[in-house]
């Protein structure tokens, strides 16, 4: 089970989440598509969601490099 975390801010992304176990991190956009990105251990999933990081250029410049698609779960 994902728990989303909500995130204010941002105009790219509505909420967000993290699964260590399988490093995983997973993005909910203001359409609803939800995204998951793989291959993220914890100090990515950190440096995505430090303060004063942009998620929309973090997810542009590091995630979309990581194995990635739509999450349907």
């Amino acid at each position: 089970m994902i728990e989303w975390i909500a995130v204010t801010g941002s105009d790219r992304i509505t909420a967000e989440a993290y699964d260590a176990a399988t490093e995983t991190i997973y993005v909910r956009f203001p359409n609803g598509v939800e995204w998951r990105y793989a291959a993220c251990p914890q100090q990515v999933w950190e440096a995505f969601t430090s303060p004063g990081q942009s998620r929309g250029q973090y997810i542009h410049q590091v995630l979309n490099h990581k194995p990635n698609g739509r999450h349907t779960g």
